[in-house]
């Protein structure tokens, strides 16, 4: 479905787009009451009830009418602010599900991003019969690629280099074309795709609409918004970063099936315990979480936004009085409770956004008062625990799960000190006499009479639980370190050694399984003068044979080929990076031949053509062999 004429810039006048230039920067801007006031849907509405969205967060609100109206929008927002809700609710919304061709493309930098937006697309697209998205990256099956393209989606997430090999094979067809979207802009420069995507933008129709989100808005970035957007909206949301000092922050890595049972043996092995909020996404979450604690012996209530306000401040006021220890709450419904007494908040649920978790352990350490927040990470949401500490500036620390010898002990320990206090406040002198009548008329020791109390006493809560067992994620696998060995460089040429750079985290996207000892050294068909450098090498390397940086080693670049130490690669992973591309050209990866011919003098720097602004880029031309 076309860009209609009457909406957006390439439908305007050139004093109607004039009026339209602005910058909006917004630091938390009240958001509205609900993303019914952003005119959505009903469709998109309920799946947005579905999932526990309440209320648009600041990025939200600011680009979803602009996207709405076809304008192109320039976002500068650091990742975990709701952005991917941001262009993907807009997108659903413009979408005509009758036309089975890609009506949007979003560009993502890794693999295990491009397959977490897919994911958010087909979940805000739950009330949308019909509605296809289609994932491309590296790594999976092209004659499964072939497949789903020939069968049709109306959204296409992908990386760079995955989007170009379709486009050059003709099986991606972006003629119905009407949004494209670069999601994560900064990292895909860091990652040394910017000119595969400026490719791609050559490759589209002109009248696209295109947003364009980055943390940060480097020169090559913002030359890229110059040439290939036109008037675009202007966004700027600068995160929050200020946590309390005070506070403690912890995180398990948690499994749905034993979120339950791990929540109440923290809360009873504690330190310092008083009282919490323990925060759900969805108000259903809140009535059936509080349900099942207090199944289980805890005074805990929910508290969402359904409840009429004379409950909700009843709740409050239990909490402050001291006859409900536990809160269950959504993000809205706890917006303003400031509780002394809240010593812990647990988010059993993650956030959806960095926002969203700094307000929600605000609740805890204030007026300089200790605190602790506990977060639940699934294995699959590792990716959201790196952003959380990077928008908070502070490390979070991992969490042991208490056993149940550690959780016997801790209501042994309970047990004694509630017999002290009774044997200090309380007359018990009745009870001395029936304890002697037992010992004389059943001729029993008082060890054992008191050993039957202890047992009835604690018979609803036994003091030595029957607990299961809660396995532990397996941990990553590592390698040993390398022993220092002499260098052994190819004959002839002296390579060029730079130092290798830093990576990011991929997060938990899978990863192949690789042999551990000594790395191998693999030789690519890129090197100095197609001007490759270690970082997009690197880049390459990582997101499409999905090899953590910290597992690559030595790069060097020689003048038309460059040598690389990794782990020794399994066959999938091996043909996979054969056809990933750097600088436009396959790496054509395999192991280095140590008795090779010594390199040839290197020819003339071969130059690519730049693809012109809204011309489809001309075909390149393969390298000489």
């Amino acid at each position: 479905m076309p860009v209609c004429d009457n909406h957006g810039p390439r439908g305007k006048t050139a004093a109607n787009l004039a009026a339209t230039r602005r910058t909006t920067m917004t630091d938390f801007p009240d958001s509205p009451v609900s993303f019914g006031a952003l005119q959505l849907p009903p469709a998109l509405l309920s799946a947005l009830a579905d999932v526990g969205y309440e209320t648009p967060s600041p990025i939200q609100a600011a680009c979803i009418p602009i996207i709405l109206d076809g304008r192109d929008l320039l976002g500068e927002a650091q990742t975990g602010t709701g952005k991917t809700a941001a262009f993907a609710l807009p997108i659903l919304a413009r979408l005509d599900l009758t036309l089975k061709k890609p009506q949007a493309l979003i560009l993502a930098p890794t693999r295990e991003l491009a397959i977490q937006v897919a994911e958010a697309f087909q979940k805000y697209a739950k009330h949308m019969p019909g509605f296809h998205v289609l994932p491309l990256y590296g790594g999976q099956s092209m004659v499964i690629q072939l497949r789903a393209l020939s069968r049709g989606a109306h959204v296409i997430v992908g990386t760079p280099g995955r989007v170009m090999d379709h486009l050059e094979r003709k099986s991606l067809n972006l003629d119905a074309l009407q949004t494209l979207v670069l999601d994560e802009a900064d990292e895909m420069l860091r990652m040394g795709f910017i000119d595969d995507v400026e490719w791609i933008l050559g490759n589209t129709p002109a009248t696209r609409q295109t947003a364009l989100f980055s943390a940060t808005m480097p020169e090559p970035i913002r030359r890229i918004t110059k040439r290939y957007q036109r008037d675009p909206e202007q966004i700027k949301i600068k995160a929050a970063t200020a946590t309390v000092s005070t506070i403690r922050q912890r995180y398990w890595i948690a499994r749905g099936a034993d979120k339950l049972d791990a929540l109440t043996r923290m809360l009873e092995v504690e330190e310092d315990f008083d009282a919490a909020l323990i925060f759900v996404r969805t108000k259903l979450a809140t009535v059936d979480l509080a349900e099942k604690l207090e199944a289980r012996g805890l005074e805990a209530a929910a508290l969402n936004g359904d409840m009429t306000q004379g409950l909700r401040e009843q709740v409050i006021e239990r909490l402050k009085s001291g006859s409900l220890d536990i809160v269950v709450a959504t993000d809205v419904a706890a917006r303003g409770i400031d509780v002394p007494r809240v010593s812990h908040v647990i988010n059993y649920d993650i956030p959806y956004d960095t926002e969203a978790y700094i307000h929600r352990i605000g609740r805890t350490g204030r007026a300089g008062r200790a605190g602790t927040a506990i977060l639940f990470v699934a294995p699959r949401e590792q990716r959201m625990l790196k952003v959380i500490e990077q928008a908070t500036r502070q490390k979070i620390e991992p969490i042991s799960l208490p056993t149940a010898g550690e959780v016997a002990d801790r209501r042994v320990a309970q047990f004694q000190q509630q017999i002290l206090e009774t044997l200090g406040n309380e007359n018990l002198d009745f009870f001395y006499d029936v304890i002697r009548r037992m010992e004389g008329e059943q001729n029993l020791a008082t060890r054992q009479i008191a050993a039957a109390l202890a047992f009835l006493a604690t018979r609803e809560r036994p003091l030595k639980p029957d607990l299961p067992d809660i396995p532990v994620p397996p941990p990553r696998p590592e390698f040993t370190e390398r022993p220092a060995r002499e260098s052994s460089e190819p004959r002839g040429e002296k390579p060029v050694r730079e130092r290798r750079p830093a990576t990011a985290d991929f997060g938990d996207k899978p990863k192949p399984t690789l042999a551990e000892g000594d790395l191998k050294r693999y030789r690519i068909e890129v090197g100095r003068n197609l001007g490759a450098t270690p970082k997009e090498i690197v880049g390459a390397i990582a997101n499409e044979g999905g090899i953590a940086g910290k597992f690559i080693g030595q790069i060097h670049l020689f003048a038309d080929f460059s040598t690389v130490e990794l782990p020794e690669l399994p066959p999938d992973v091996l043909a996979t990076l054969k056809k990933t591309r750097v600088k436009q050209t396959p790496l054509n990866i395999r192991l280095f031949d140590m008795d090779a011919p010594a390199p040839r003098k290197a020819p003339a720097k071969p130059k690519f053509d730049k693809p012109k602004f809204d011309k489809p880029a001309a075909p390149r031309k393969p390298r000489k062999p």
